[in-house]
C-alpha cells in the first residue's frame, strides 16, 4: 500500500492490485454473510443504522489513512451489504433462498454509472443480463449442499464477476478518500454517499424484481422499454 502523500506533496493511492485485492475479500466476507446468515434473518429496513456505522468506519479509514483499506472496505462493504439486505426483504424477498440471498450481492455490481437511476437504465439489464447465469450456477450449488463451500469455483467465478465491477465504485472511493485533506470527517462524508448510492440501487433493485414476480419479467422489461423510448 503506497502512503497517501509523496516527498514533494504528489498525490499517490494504493495500487490497482491492493484495489483489487480489498474488493475481493469485501465480498468474499460479504458473500459468508449472506449465505450464512442473511437466510436466517428477517429483520426489516434500518438504512439509517447502517448510515452511522459506514460513517463510523469511514471516518476511521480517513483518519488513519488509505494503509487502513484492507480492513476498512471489508467492513464497510458488511455494513453495504446488511442494509442491501433488508431493503431487499421490505421488498419482498425471501433470504432463505440461495438465488435471492446472492441478489444482495448481486447489488455491489449494479452500482455503476450507467446503472444509475434506482436501476432504471439499459445498464442495469445488461448487467443482470451479463450475470444471470453465474446467478443461477452459485445459487443452485448452494441450494443442493448444506454446507457453503466459500472456494468453490462457480462461487469464485461470481464473485470475480461482481469484482470486476464494484472495484471500479471502490476506485472512486478510494480517490476521494486519498485527498490529503479528506481526514475522518471527509472519510465519513465518503462513505455516507458511498452508502446511499448502494441503498438507492438496492431499492431499484428489489423493486424491480417485485413488479416481475407479480407481472413477469417480460412485462416489466417491456414497459421499461416502451417508457425509455418516449423519453
Amino acid at each position: 500500500m503506497q502512503r497517501a502523500r509523496g516527498r514533494k506533496g504528489e498525490l499517490l493511492v494504493p495500487s490497482s492490485q491492493a484495489i483489487a485485492a480489498a474488493t475481493e475479500k469485501g465480498l468474499q466476507l460479504a458473500l459468508a454473510v449472506a449465505l450464512r446468515t442473511l437466510r436466517r434473518d428477517s429483520r426489516g429496513p434500518s438504512s439509517n443504522l447502517h448510515k452511522v456505522a459506514a460513517i463510523a468506519s469511514g471516518a476511521a479509514g480517513g483518519a488513519f489513512g488509505l494503509a487502513t483499506l484492507p480492513l476498512e472496505l471489508p467492513v464497510s462493504t458488511v455494513i453495504m451489504l446488511r442494509s442491501i439486505a433488508d431493503i431487499a426483504i421490505d421488498e419482498g424477498e425471501d433470504l432463505s433462498q440461495p438465488e435471492a440471498a446472492l441478489s444482495c450481492i448481486q447489488v455491489f455490481a449494479l452500482g455503476g454509472r450507467e446503472a444509475a437511476a434506482g436501476g432504471a437504465d439499459s445498464g442495469y439489464f445488461a448487467v443482470r443480463s451479463m450475470l444471470a447465469k453465474t446467478v443461477a450456477e452459485a445459487a443452485r450449488f448452494v441450494a443442493e449442499r448444506s454446507i457453503v463451500e466459500e472456494g468453490a469455483p462457480v462461487l469464485v467465478r461470481f464473485i470475480a464477476h461482481v469484482a470486476s465491477r464494484f472495484g471500479v465504485m471502490v476506485t472512486q472511493k478510494v480517490a476521494a478518500q486519498a485527498l490529503p485533506v479528506v481526514g475522518a470527517l471527509g472519510g465519513a462524508a465518503v462513505n455516507y454517499a458511498f452508502i446511499e448510492h448502494f441503498q438507492q440501487m438496492a431499492r431499484g433493485h428489489f423493486t424491480i424484481r417485485r413488479l416481475e414476480r407479480k407481472y413477469g419479467e417480460q412485462a416489466i422489461r417491456a414497459e421499461y422499454q416502451q417508457l425509455a423510448g418516449g423519453r
